[in-house]
């Protein structure tokens, strides 16, 4: 039969060429809803015997998919992403102007006291009334003594002010000031704190010294962001340990003997 015989087919009512021996459909109605009509039957070897087997899959064996049947998608459990922990600043309320208050006060006290033995102003003694002050006092050599008393005193005073090595500076401080208060306790037998001659206003300048020293400037300082500034620890207490060194060892080689005798 030809293609045109096949096309007017009687019992045909659509249109249908073939190519190569298929049907091409030419409308919606020519598309079979059977998906498994148009499966091409497959033949193959079998591993056995050689004979052919139809691997045309059945409507049983066809995987049908629904939306129902469709398997979630798996969840995917999100981590919880913890921050680094942020370091909180301090809160040091007036801590640091307390400080500040107290850097200004003792070291203003000590330049002030510096100034009055290097140029004699306000009723000073000079550099000439400190080396006779000493002499007197027992010191073998006053002369050197005068002038480390000196430099001591302007030096740390100024660095206290501004807060610049607060533990070296405060630390210097201490030692020229245990040295007054052993030069006024040996000045008279026996315990001296109060009293005109006493060594009430020299222990007040220890204390407050040693103190600045373990504690640092705070932050309104030149080394205010350093650690001494802020967080003192090891480093304010070997300065503290050494400046006590330096006074002992400065009175037992400059002067020698016993306050306390």
């Amino acid at each position: 039969m030809s293609r045109r015989e096949g096309s007017s087919h009687a019992g045909s009512s659509h249109d249908v060429s073939t190519h190569e021996g298929r049907s091409i459909p030419r409308t919606d109605e020519d598309f079979d809803p059977d998906p498994t009509q148009h499966l091409g039957v497959v033949q193959r070897t079998g591993s056995r015997h050689g004979e052919s087997v139809d691997s045309t899959p059945s409507i049983a064996e066809a995987p049908t998919y629904s939306y129902a049947s469709i398997p979630p998608a798996p969840e995917v459990k999100r981590e919880s992403v913890v921050s680094p922990p942020v370091e909180l600043r301090p809160r040091r309320g007036t801590l640091d102007l307390g400080l500040l208050i107290l850097r200004v006060a003792i070291g203003g006290t000590f330049v002030f006291h510096g100034l009055q033995k290097l140029t004699g102003i306000a009723n000073g003694p000079g550099m000439d009334g400190v080396r006779d002050m000493l002499a007197n006092s027992g010191w073998k050599y006053p002369d050197l003594a005068a002038i480390m008393l000196t430099v001591g005193e302007l030096a740390g005073g100024t660095m206290l002010i501004l807060g610049v090595a607060t533990p070296l500076a405060a630390g210097a401080l201490l030692a020229v000031i245990i040295d007054a208060w052993l030069v006024r306790q040996a000045a008279q037998p026996g315990w001296q704190y109060s009293g005109p001659n006493g060594t009430e206003y020299e222990a007040m300048l220890v204390a407050a010294a040693a103190a600045l020293t373990l504690t640092g400037p705070g932050r309104y300082a030149v080394d205010g962001r350093r650690g001494w500034a802020t967080r003192p620890r090891y480093g304010s207490m070997i300065a503290l340990v050494a400046a006590i060194a330096a006074a002992i060892c400065t009175w037992i080689f400059l002067h020698g003997g016993s306050p306390f005798s």
